[in-house]
């Protein structure tokens, strides 16, 4: 079996950053010699350290994680933590585009009790989800169109951590992202707000009254953002966070 220092020295070498947090994760997670020899190939190869591990940590909560879908993000834990202040417990909570359903499953922990909806594209996250809405409903389609008709006018916090990288951009991502997320979850168009604007022209069908849609952007895309928003008759509001390095808009 190797030693920590080994493992520390061989993630080191293939350009893990934090090497050591990255050994401790790995020795407590593998359950056995071979185990912790695979998880540490598997990191030193590039592969996204939560995938490697099998969960990912979000808002305090333990995600389950599987190949290819997408990892939550930190800074998305700003959208979750706001959208937690404009709702209550037994909220009609609808998480599109949800990857492995870390938002919804933790919004719903933070508000206590919501009806939890979770859709998403790709049958790897939609498989994904299911493992960690367990109470909830994971659904599989395009956006909307994989929401229950029964939806429409009821939802009060709609979460959609829509792709917003331009395509063009792709390619620059850190190899984590690049190869081994599913490009769906990444690649948001020419300009990358194409499937934002779906969003946001849709969303007043499905809105209950004083719902709320609330999305992550770029700094560099928030005027185009707004824009969609305005364009869907929807009143928008920028939030940032400096410690999130996090920039939201809430729709209402």
């Amino acid at each position: 079996m190797p030693t920590r220092s080994t493992v520390i020295a061989r993630l080191r070498a293939s350009g893990c950053v934090f090497a050591e947090d990255e050994a401790e994760l790995i020795f407590s997670t593998a359950r056995t010699p071979h185990e912790l020899d695979s998880m540490v190939e598997r990191r030193a190869s590039g592969l996204p350290l939560e995938q490697v591990l099998g969960w990912a940590e979000f808002l305090g909560l333990r995600v389950s994680m599987a190949p290819g879908v997408f990892v939550p993000r930190r800074r998305t834990e700003f959208l979750v933590r706001e959208a937690a202040s404009l709702a209550g417990p037994g909220a009609v909570v609808v998480d599109l585009c949800c990857g492995s359903g870390a938002l919804g499953v933790a919004l719903a922990s933070l508000l206590g009790h919501a009806e939890l909806h979770a859709a998403d594209i790709d049958a790897a996250a939609v498989r994904c989800a299911r493992s960690n809405v367990t109470r909830g409903h994971v659904h599989e389609g395009d956006l909307y169109d994989a929401l229950p008709g029964a939806l429409r006018g009821r939802v009060d916090v709609l979460l959609a951590n829509v792709p917003y990288v331009p395509t063009g951009e792709v390619a620059l991502l850190p190899a984590e992202a690049r190869l081994h997320e599913a490009r769906v979850a990444l690649d948001g168009g020419p300009d990358g707000l194409d499937v934002l604007r779906r969003v946001t022209a849709q969303a007043p069908e499905w809105l209950a009254p004083g719902g709320h849609l609330l999305f992550e952007t770029s700094k560099r895309q928030v005027a185009q953002a707004i824009e969609a928003v305005r364009a869907a008759g929807l009143t928008p509001e920028v939030r940032t966070s400096d410690d999130h390095d996090a920039t939201i808009v809430i729709a209402a």
